[in-house]
């Protein structure tokens, strides 16, 4: 697990620091971490100046879309016939992504708490953490966290003598990735077919069984105990950029010789410095051919691309994403041919089918793809590859047609040498 370093004169590091096996229980939460403080503090606060704080902090998305976090909580309505909710977003299906899990993993409680204050900031009395069908020890360990809670009087009815109630489950998905959509989540919740809804109407008017419903991810609901604990201003300057506050973690996996997660203030380190400075470079001391930046949905970058803020705003750009983080790594004898291809595979089997584009379309380009990859590729499969990939892009319910577009057309422009080699030898010029 990496270390924080930053170019900052306060360096933080929120979580990491906790990430080990004796921060799980309560007892260590309660006396180490000072947790259920916030909480305290939040009952004392109005919940508009909880939502303003948490505006205040830039606290923005952690699962991808990266939307400012107390907008969504803003747009919750105040009076409503119908009870609301506060869904956990704990799917964390991208591939390449695993921060969450060890946030559920070491410090289930600060999820918990930043889920009560949440809760509490506009009017829900219910809480889902909606967490992948894979994760069976995080869903245990939650749940053994829950129970705590629970009996130590903050979950349930009028928590900590403030009048609020509030009552969390942990629900498990199935494995899909098209869950990880927030509307695709609610269906699956609710025990229908995890598909993507149609929006409008937006969760914040009709999410969760009909009613108002914020859904946010792990890590954005882990950051609100530290907001009101040390104020929004606080948070927002850990951010060295204008728009993102607080710390981020990254996923680094792939060929470097110190993969795992790290943290860093946002926006404070480039990509470069990362896998060379704290990864210590590519295994073998062999060149870096391509990254892949924020999970496998993300356009990829090649070797020249690195000098690069990792921060939203500065990857848009340059023509990708930060997305959850998920920052892959690709050596020089990699054969992007073939790693394409593994990851359209992916998106054709996890689309659920409803829209026609991404249906026809991602199975279209597995196929070309595999066709290539397997010698019987044509020069006209480039065009073709890039046209599919366009006629998918944009045109569906959910970004699950981006995350299949995105990669292919990324590939094939920025090594279609590779590409073409592969048809015209007949074979993968690695192999």
């Amino acid at each position: 697990m990496g270390a924080n370093s930053v170019s900052s004169s306060e360096p933080e590091t929120l979580y990491i620091q906790h990430f080990n096996e004796e921060s799980r229980p309560l007892a260590f939460y309660l006396q180490k971490m000072g947790g259920y403080a916030a909480a305290k503090k939040a009952f004392a606060m109005t919940p508009d100046s909880i939502i303003e704080e948490v505006k205040k902090a830039n606290l923005r998305g952690r699962g991808g879309a990266g939307f400012p976090t107390g907008m969504k909580w803003s747009f919750i309505p105040k009076q409503s016939p119908k009870p609301k909710y506060l869904v956990c977003n704990a799917d964390e299906s991208e591939p390449g992504t695993f921060k969450d899990r060890d946030i559920m993993r070491y410090t289930p409680h600060v999820l918990i708490e930043g889920m009560i204050i949440g809760a509490y900031a506009f009017g829900a009395n219910n809480g889902y953490i909606y967490i992948r069908g894979e994760y069976v020890r995080e869903a245990k360990l939650l749940n053994e966290a829950i129970d705590e809670a629970y009996k130590a009087g903050y979950l349930g009815k009028n928590i900590l003598g403030s009048g609020f109630n509030f009552d969390l489950t942990v629900h498990r998905g199935a494995g899909a990735y098209i869950c990880g959509e927030e509307t695709g989540l609610l269906n699956s919740l609710e025990g229908k077919r995890g598909e993507p809804r149609v929006k409008p109407p937006f969760p914040a008017i009709s999410g969760a069984f009909g009613g108002p419903t914020a859904v946010n991810n792990v890590e954005t609901l882990a950051a609100v105990p530290h907001i009101i604990n040390r104020g929004g201003e606080w948070f927002s300057k850990l951010g060295k950029i204008e728009k993102s506050g607080g710390t981020r973690l990254f996923c680094v996996s792939g060929h470097v010789k110190k993969p795992g997660l790290y943290e860093f203030n946002a926006g404070s380190v480039t990509l470069r410095e990362l896998i060379y400075d704290h990864c210590h470079g590519i295994l073998g001391d062999k060149k870096l051919k391509a990254v892949i930046p924020g999970g496998s949905s993300a356009p990829v970058l090649t070797a020249d691309e690195i000098d690069v803020v990792l921060d939203i705003e500065p990857l848009m750009k340059i023509g990708s994403m930060l997305g959850s983080c998920g920052i892959m790594v690709v050596s020089e004898d990699t054969c992007v041919v073939q790693l394409l291809a593994r990851i359209t595979k992916f998106y054709a089997h996890e689309s659920c089918g409803q829209c026609t584009p991404c249906r026809e379309g991602c199975k279209w380009m597995e196929d070309v793809i595999e066709r290539i990859e397997h010698g019987h590729g044509r020069e006209q499969d480039l065009a073709l590859l890039l046209d599919i990939a366009d006629n998918i892009n944009g045109k569906t319910l959910c970004a699950l047609g981006d995350a299949a577009a995105g990669p292919v057309m990324s590939f094939v422009k920025k090594f279609r040498a590779d590409f073409e080699a592969h048809i015209r030898g007949g074979k993968c010029p690695n192999a």
